[in-house]
Formats: C-alpha cells, sequence, structure tokens
C-alpha cells in the first residue's frame, strides 16, 4: 500500500473546502516529507468550479468514505496459473504455497476460475479414467513437463492429445487390441512393442525409465508421425503421473467464484468471509485483473487511512467512516466540537475568516511561495468565505493574505471576486436539492441536531420560484433524518444580511438566538452573512 495522506475539506464543500485541501496537500508535498493527496467528499459548487478552471487546476478526487480497503492491506502475493497449465504444475505450485489456492487467470490476466487443493484432488479420485487425456485436450508439452520427460522424436509440442492412455506391458499380441490410432502408449524398451505402437499409428509413444531408443524405431517412428518421448520415472509411476498433465482448465471452479476487489471495504470482506469460509480469495484491481489474494489473517491488523482534516473539525461534517482512519492534523477556523483522536496530533485552529489565509501563512512560515495557481485559489477561498470581507469573520490576516496572494496570482482582488460570485450565484439548471445542498452542514447542539445551508448570492429574487421546494425539501429532512432544526440563510452579497428560511420543531431557538418573530417560515434578518460567527453561536447560547 503507498503511504498516501488524504487531506479533506468537509462534505457538500465549498470553495474554502477544497481550495484548502488542494493548497495544504502542495505544501506538504514541497516540503518533502508526505506524499499527500487533496479528496473531496461532494461536489463542486459553480463557484468554486469557476477558481478552478481560471487557474486551471484539476478538482480533487471524490472519496465518498474513508473505510479501511483491501487496498489498505498488505495482502498476500498473487499465486495465479493459466488454464493451459497442467494439474501437476498446479499441485507443486499450492505445495510451495500458503494459500491452497490458485487464481486461473486469462491472457489478459483476468480471474477466470480457481484451482484448490479439494478441487485438484476429488476431481482425481472421482473422475479419473483412460480417456481423460482425449477428453480434456491434453498437450504433450503437458505430458512431458509432468514426466521429466525429454523429446526422443518430436512432431509438434503443442498439439493436443486426442487419444486415451495404455500401458503396453503385455505381449505385443496381448495389447494390439487395446491400442488405436492417437493413443499414447506407455512402453518399456520391447522392441515388438515399440513397433507395434508405432504400427498401430500411436500419437505419442512414452518410453519409461530413460530407457534408449533406437535409430530403426525412431526412423519408423517419423514415417509413422509418431513421437516419442522418454522419462525417467518407471512404467507404473509414468501411469500415475500422466493424468496430472490434464490442463487446469479442465477441473477448475468456474461457478459461483468468491473474489474482492481493491475498492471494497473491510467490513463487507468480513461479511462475505463468514459466509463462505473458503481459505483465500482472489483480489482484482479495476479491471479485474488478478493482483493477489487475501485471507481471514490478512484483517487482523488492517492499515489505517491517514488523514488530515482542513476546515471542519465536526465528525457529522467529516468524510464516512472517519473513526476507521488515523487523523494526523485538522487545519480550522471554526468553533472546535466533538473531535476526539486516539494519539496526539497537529490542531491549528485560528479564529480568522477563512481556512486558506491559515495555509497562507503555513507557506511563508515555512519560507515557501505558492505558486500562482495555488495563490489563485487560496486567494479564491478567503475572498469566498470573507464575502470580499463584508462578512464579520473577516481580519486583517485575511487582508493581508489575499494582499499578498493577489500579487502572485496576477488578479485584482474586487474585479475577480465579482467575476467568481456571479457565477457562484447562477442557479441554472439547478434543482432544489443541488441548491440546498451545496454548502449545507450539521452541527450537535447539546441533545439537538441542527442543520444549516447557506447560500450566498447576488440575485435572492431569483431564488423565488424554487422556495416551495426548498421548503418541501427542507421539511421531508426534519422529518425523515430527525433534525430538531434546519435553517436555509440566504444570504444577499450586495445588500449584506440574510434571509432565513426555518423548518423543525425547535424554530423557537431561532427567535430566541436571534430576537425576531418568524410568522410563517422566513424572516429577513440584516447584517447576519456569517453562519460560522453570527449563526451558530447564538443558536448554541439560546439551547443551554
Amino acid at each position: 500500500m503507498e503511504d498516501i495522506i488524504y487531506i479533506t475539506g468537509h462534505k457538500n464543500p465549498d470553495t474554502d473546502s477544497i481550495c484548502s485541501a488542494i493548497s495544504y496537500a502542495d505544501l506538504k508535498n514541497r516540503l518533502g516529507k508526505t506524499q499527500a493527496k487533496a479528496i473531496r467528499l461532494g461536489s463542486v459548487s459553480k463557484e468554486t468550479q469557476y477558481a478552478l478552471d481560471y487557474f486551471n487546476v484539476k478538482a480533487p478526487d471524490l472519496m465518498e468514505s474513508i473505510k479501511a480497503q483491501i487496498a489498505d492491506l498488505n495482502f498476500g502475493p498473487k499465486e495465479v496459473i493459466r488454464p493451459e497449465d497442467s494439474i501437476k504444475k498446479a499441485w507443486d505450485m499450492i505445495k510451495d504455497s500458503e494459500s491452497m489456492t490458485l487464481s486461473v487467470i486469462d491472457e489478459e490476466g483476468k480471474l477466470i476460475g480457481i484451482a484448490s487443493q479439494s478441487t485438484i484432488t476429488s476431481s482425481y479420485m472421482d473422475i479419473w479414467d483412460n480417456a481423460t487425456i482425449k477428453k480434456s485436450n491434453t498437450r504433450i508439452a503437458s505430458i512431458m513437463d509432468t514426466l521429466s520427460a525429454k523429446p526422443v522424436y518430436l512432431i509438434d509440442d503443442g498439439a493436443e492429445m486426442k487419444g486415451k492412455i495404455v500401458v503396453a506391458a503385455m505381449l505385443p499380441d496381448s495389447s494390439e487390441p487395446f491400442i488405436e490410432e492417437g493413443d499414447i502408449v506407455i512402453c518399456g524398451d520391447r522392441l515388438d512393442s515399440q513397433e507395434l505402437i508405432i504400427k498401430n499409428k500411436a500419437a505419442l509413444m512414452v518410453v519409461s525409465g530413460n530407457l534408449p531408443v533406437s535409430k530403426e524405431i525412431i526412423e519408423k517412428a517419423k514415417a509413422a508421425n509418431c513421437s516419442i518421448i522418454n522419462t525417467p520415472y518407471d512404467t507404473f509411476t509414468a501411469s500415475r503421473l500422466v493424468p496430472l498433465s490434464v490442463p487446469v482448465g479442465y477441473v477448475m471452479t468456474t461457478e459461483k467464484l468468491v473474489s474482492f476487489k481493491l475498492e471494497d471495504t473491510i467490513d463487507d470482506v468480513k461479511e462475505v468471509m463468514l459466509e463462505t469460509r473458503f481459505r483465500s480469495y482472489p483480489v482484482l484491481d479495476s479491471e479485474n485483473k488478478v493482483v493477489g489474494n487475501i485471507s481471514r489473517y490478512h484483517l487482523i491488523a488492517p492499515n489505517k487511512k491517514k488523514l488530515i482534516l482542513v476546515d471542519h473539525n465536526e465528525k457529522g461534517q467529516s468524510v464516512n467512516g472517519r473513526d476507521d482512519a488515523e487523523i494526523l492534523e485538522i487545519i480550522d477556523h471554526h468553533r472546535v466540537s466533538d473531535i476526539s483522536t486516539v494519539n496526539p496530533i497537529y490542531f491549528r485552529c485560528q479564529p480568522v475568516g477563512c481556512t486558506a489565509t491559515i495555509v497562507t501563512n503555513m507557506y511563508f512560515e515555512n519560507g515557501l511561495e505558492p505558486t500562482k495557481e495555488i495563490a489563485g485559489l487560496l486567494c479564491s477561498a478567503i475572498i469566498s468565505d470573507t464575502l470580499l470581507f463584508k462578512s464579520p469573520t473577516s481580519t486583517a490576516e485575511d487582508k493581508s493574505a489575499v494582499e499578498k496572494l493577489s500579487a502572485i496570482a496576477g488578479i485584482d482582488p474586487v474585479k475577480y471576486a465579482k467575476e467568481m460570485f456571479k457565477a457562484g450565484s447562477s442557479l441554472t439548471g439547478k434543482s432544489a436539492d443541488d441548491i440546498f445542498n451545496q454548502d449545507f452542514k450539521e452541527f450537535k447542539l447539546s441533545d439537538l441536531k441542527l442543520g444549516v445551508s447557506q447560500i450566498s448570492t447576488m440575485d435572492v429574487e431569483g431564488l423565488n420560484p424554487v422556495k416551495p421546494e426548498l421548503i418541501g425539501l427542507m421539511q421531508d429532512m426534519a422529518k425523515n433524518e430527525g433534525f430538531n432544526l434546519i435553517i436555509l440563510m440566504l444570504t444577499d452579497i450586495l445588500e449584506g444580511g440574510s434571509e432565513l428560511i426555518v423548518i423543525g420543531d425547535s424554530k423557537y431557538l431561532a427567535e430566541k438566538a436571534f430576537g425576531v418573530k418568524i410568522p410563517g417560515d422566513s424572516v429577513y434578518v440584516p447584517g447576519i452573512m456569517s453562519r460560522k460567527k453570527q449563526v451558530i453561536p447564538p443558536l448554541t447560547a439560546a439551547s443551554l
């Protein structure tokens, strides 16, 4: 497993969440001590996409869960065999293997069957007869390999045998009725028996004991198109081993195969293993190619993914499966909530308007200057989170950071902000669900479950047609997901205030927190622009 540190913002990511993750991953990689990768937990908003496109930066990969996967394990190496390989070869590999199971693969390396110790032994006991070679299309090369044989005269080692197995242990007259065209005949060094084998047009003569074959017999074999090989084994041993030259493809299991993908979670793998009880299982990549095998003991101590959180620390806002990961750091500018870790971590939480401001400071603290692209993303995040310093969360540090970053990025902050807000404010093609969830966060206040979504726009009136749908969506969420209170902030960037749409049984908390009466489902509150500073703190105080 690659030792990657994943850096992620919160669910329903905003511009700060994504841009800070990208930038902090860049900083980590430039410092050269880690291999960091930014990820995202949701769709990219139009505002964020504008910033990414403007500075020609690709959005982070989507990762909806950080739960431990097979890819995080030190699973076993791949133990594979081709369907045309002999059972003898498979048996030898299994004896040297810890898994007792081989994956049978095609020419592209994809799984087509399983060959295990049990399937080989059971098939050997149940179905072998002297016609098995014929039925299984066994090749001469496999017979030679199984018998450790050397060619005396060979027509084509890739030829498939079409006859049965015969042991010429009797007198020639007694053997003759049993030997037919195309057969494989095991014999010693009796010339009369060898001549009979050639006369009856056998396809292959197996001479046991490494006994010599005369030039006369070889010439007759050439004329009759009969191949001759010489094995060191005696006749009995050779006759016992020949069936093991049958291709693995003839006995492999092809139905109800149980395998796992690299992206399968450990929890899901455990459930399947409990139901199936095989010794080991193939591990496949995204193209169904075998990359290894996994057994129960591989699950005993899975490697945890390493994680850094930016722009959040609340569990409800974080990646699914966070408890299965090892949190190394948190870089945030929000209240400290329900975070807990097993080990001490680096936790940097500052009262500034944007996480990107903290990340910017960390660049310069380490003697590094952000690239033009990274500076542009950091600048975009600060402008977004502070609403170009109109938000009460804005600080002198935010303004100082934008001044430095905009110079590096080569932009005019005011002009750029207008274009970015304009792109982000567009509701064209957006459903009520898209609008509500583009910046929705969940909070725990004592025993209350609270959700707050914020839409910052330059066109508040453009939301009027979709308000009934938004209210219906919020009512369904409150009922079906157990929210005591859900608030949608429709923040007017130009006017500097927010219309609050309030749904839930605990609506009184909003009235108490903001000192207003909410006659219906909404109320306009001038001056409120920050969820972090002007909504959550008064709601927290009102819930006490």
